[in-house]
């Protein structure tokens, strides 16, 4: 399945850059199977390494970090010699800190080696460093689960996905038959996730989604649920950043979904959940979407670090956390927890492209789900999970702030009127 972070693997490597490549992401995104792939296209040889599944690894980090000590050792693990070209693979280098400290003596080596390393925990490892991290001399690199876009190439529909686009670009509505079949891809996804062990199920079962096996996201939910427990540094703290990570689908179902700390369990408070909170969100597990006081640039001066909604990384693990079936997505009347799902699917997209995320409610009258920094200022976003037009809080800022420019999301078909831009949710990608 074609995946955009090649992009980012081919430019690391096509540039000759020195400092080796870092890739964080959070558990059965794709980072193993696409580095490997990446490589065996690539190089005349690799090496791969997994500290999670060889924990002797570690120890040929013990005594020296040096760059050719190191490759001379890896070469005696693997039974050959290393020659120049040949690039190395460091999978859960989380479970290393010596390992991660070695990167830097690779960036200033006088060799340009090839060195990739990624971990599911990095983010988290990387937050909690205790030796000398290799700032400057690491290029790091988020990976996300699978966008609609690229949901929609390995299903073969290439052509919808460029149609789409066009659509985007001249904001002319898609003829209805071929708009329809966009909108029943875009419930399948949402359904499926993004999740490219999901994905590849439902493409083998023939795009079929009364077929795909839901399981598959158990299994990932499992996976989450080990991490938490296992990499962690007591048992307390594991217990923590469970409740919090099983309390997101709940806070998303209410009228507000805030996340409050007393949704998590009873007396809960900031003080004994922030340091797990930051734990699921180093992990990429959840994406933090935080309040504004005012909509204006840059946002993040604006921020008001204590107001902010929690997002999971993957809306198939929502719809499956929250007990969601793929009728309810066709169900004409709008709910709060489908229009949460919608939220989390426009999310993880934008989340994707490295954009921080913000939202600004100053009272009762007015919500932006999310605010985006466009060419000519803020622009504000609404998401509808339906298709009713109706946007009291985009006509409220526009009385108030006039911005250039206000989108809307919904399952409405391409359009403008003035500045508003009407946008079908299964073109989120575009943006």
């Amino acid at each position: 399945m074609y995946r955009k972070f090649i992009h980012e693997l081919n430019t690391w490597e096509n540039q000759k850059i020195k400092e080796p490549l870092m890739v964080i992401g959070a558990r059965q995104v794709g980072k193993t199977w696409l580095i490997e792939q990446f490589c065996k296209e690539t190089y005349q040889d690799y090496v791969y390494l997994n500290f999670e599944q060889d924990p002797m690894l570690a120890s040929i980090f013990e005594d020296s970090i040096d760059p050719e000590t190191i490759r001379k050792r890896i070469g005696i693990l693997k039974g050959k010699s290393l020659g120049e070209g040949t690039a190395i693979f460091f999978d859960e280098i989380q479970k290393s800190e010596k390992a991660i400290t070695s990167l830097k003596y690779f960036c200033e080596a006088g060799e340009n080696y090839r060195v990739i390393a990624a971990g599911s925990l990095l983010g988290v490892k990387l937050n909690r460093f205790e030796s000398s991290f290799p700032v400057g001399k690491v290029r790091i690199k988020w990976m996300y689960p699978m966008d609609f876009e690229e949901f929609l190439l390995a299903a073969g529909e290439k052509d919808l996905a460029e149609v789409i686009q066009d659509g985007f670009w001249k904001m002319q509505p898609l003829p209805e038959a071929i708009h329809q079949k966009a909108l029943q891809l875009y419930h399948d996804y949402l359904y499926v996730g993004g999740m490219p062990q999901c994905v590849a199920d439902y493409v083998a079962d023939h795009c079929d989604v009364s077929r795909f096996n839901r399981q598959l996201q158990n299994y990932i939910l499992l996976a989450y649920g080990a991490d938490m427990t296992k990499y962690t540094v007591s048992v307390a703290e594991g217990a923590k950043i469970t409740a919090i990570y099983d309390s997101v689908p709940r806070q998303l179902a209410r009228d507000n979904p805030k996340f409050k700390y007393k949704e998590i369990r009873a007396n809960a408070n900031k003080r004994d959940f922030y340091l797990p909170l930051d734990w699921l969100a180093s992990s990429g597990m959840v994406y933090k979407v935080t309040k504004v006081k005012l909509p204006q640039s840059p946002l993040n001066i604006y921020a008001e670090e204590g107001f902010f909604k929690l997002y999971l990384s993957d809306v198939g693990l929502l719809m499956n956390a929250g007990g969601m079936n793929y009728r309810d997505l066709l169900n004409t009347a709008d709910n709060i927890f489908k229009g949460a799902i919608a939220e989390n699917y426009v999310i993880q997209t934008l989340a994707s492209k490295n954009i921080q995320l913000f939202y600004y409610k100053p009272d009762e009258s007015m919500e932006i789900d999310l605010l985006l920094n466009g060419e000519e200022g803020i622009v504000p976003l609404e998401i509808k999970s339906g298709r009713h037009k109706r946007s009291t809080s985009l006509k409220n800022y526009s009385a108030k702030f006039q911005p250039y420019k206000m989108i809307r999301l919904s399952e409405n078909n391409f359009g403008r009127s003035e500045e508003l831009y009407s946008i079908p949710l299964y073109a989120a990608f575009c943006l």
